[in-house]
């Protein structure tokens, strides 16, 4: 065995460690009965999962978190079809400037600078608008659009969709034709895939919807934060609801990229 197979599997175990533990202590948190100036929490119960159904604040917030995922997802699905068919087409064109703005958007543009703008713009006398949920929902589309759109843009290069659309054109196939009977077809698998990745990171955001939100309309990260002002055993229960979530979804788009590949 090399040392360089040993530094491998000595930093891939540090790295799962560091990723584990705070899950792992959420889960002990989730089922101790007290959490008070000790290491790990003492006694046994189930009864913080009862209070975070019992808790209407909670029932609210996660309903609140799905109406702007799912709203968020059938907006993106409007936009990002269109964008990353056009984005495509004006890459082969050698017009890739748009392509590459896109695709960095997500890494290059903090989430908190989007959350300011909205501040600014839409809580004036001529748009009153702040904390209300059309905002809230328009700020997660914005959000999680790049990432929908590249998802959909990779696909579209793997595909090599302009033999196929020149193949349609020779049949006498309009440009519509094309879009309906080639392009969406094949995107589909990419397409649930992606919206799952959509769903998942407007559920877990935090920094917009803390900054937009209004207390009628706090999504559930918000609300959860919160929590952890109380009871640590409660926080910990509402935190293990909000992973098994995300943990489901991004299995969901894993095995739906498996599919398709």
């Amino acid at each position: 065995m090399t040392l360089e197979t040993n530094l491998v599997r000595v930093i891939s175990l540090v790295y799962g460690l560091y990723l584990l533990l705070p899950i792992a202590l959420l889960l002990v948190g989730s089922v101790g009965g007290n959490w008070t100036n000790t290491l790990l929490p003492t006694g046994i119960t189930g009864q913080w999962y009862a209070d975070l159904w019992l808790d209407t604040s909670f029932r609210k917030a996660f309903v609140s978190s799905l109406v702007v995922a799912l709203s968020a997802c059938a907006i993106n699905t409007v936009l990002a079809l269109p964008l990353a068919y056009a984005l495509y087409h004006g890459a082969r064109r050698g017009g890739s400037l748009a392509a590459r703005i896109v695709s960095a958007t997500p890494v290059a543009v903090p989430t908190i600078t989007l959350a300011f703008g909205y501040m600014i713009v839409f809580n004036t006398d001529l748009a009153p608008w702040l904390g209300s949920m059309p905002l809230l929902i328009a700020a997660h589309a914005i959000l999680t659009l790049p990432y929908l759109t590249n998802t959909l843009l990779t696909d579209l290069r793997h595909l090599d969709l302009g033999r196929l659309e020149q193949a349609a054109a020779t049949l006498g196939a309009s440009g519509w034709q094309q879009f309906t009977g080639i392009v969406l077809p094949s995107l589909r698998q990419s397409l649930i895939s992606g919206l799952v990745m959509v769903a998942a990171i407007s559920v877990g955001e935090f920094g917009v919807s803390n900054l937009l939100t209004s207390f009628q309309n706090r999504t559930y990260p918000v609300v959860l934060l919160q929590a952890f002002y109380g009871a640590t055993g409660f926080a910990c229960a509402a935190t293990v609801i909000l992973l098994v979530l995300a943990s489901a979804s991004a299995l969901l788009s894993s095995s739906l990229v498996k599919q398709r590949a």
